[in-house]
């Protein structure tokens, strides 16, 4: 199941906005390719980055792969928990396994990624 109300990146990571606020984590669908995830590094609160840039590394069983960021932002707060439970990500990466939060810097790059049903047909749902 892809939310609705969130946007998602070809690389895989959603971000779902509330005012200036984005949440960034990987998608149900990433997750699972990965398999068990073991660890997550993240930046520090205050970082910035344009779109499209890595912004972490995510370290599952089978795999280490890059964390992209859907859009330009400053992070404001990153997903302390994940430090101890890694595996939210493979639980719940739409609520409890949320990577990072960012104030967006631009609204309009949001336009430009995928609703849930494009991002469903891009997964082959």
């Amino acid at each position: 199941m892809t939310p609705e109300d969130s946007r998602y990146a070809k690389s895989h990571e959603y971000i779902h906005v509330e005012g200036e606020v984005g949440t960034i984590g990987i998608t149900d669908y990433a997750q699972k390719e990965l398999g068990d995830v073991v660890f997550v590094e993240l930046p520090k609160a205050s970082a910035s980055f344009g779109p499209h840039a890595v912004f972490g590394t995510i370290e599952a069983v089978k795999a280490v792969s890059e964390l992209y960021s859907p859009v330009a932002g400053t992070i404001i707060e990153t997903n302390k928990a994940l430090e101890q439970d890694p595996a939210l990500v493979n639980r719940d990466p739409y609520g409890e396994g949320w990577m990072i939060k960012v104030k967006v810097k631009n609204a309009k790059e949001l336009e430009g990624l995928l609703r849930a049903d494009a991002y469903a047909k891009h997964i082959g749902e």
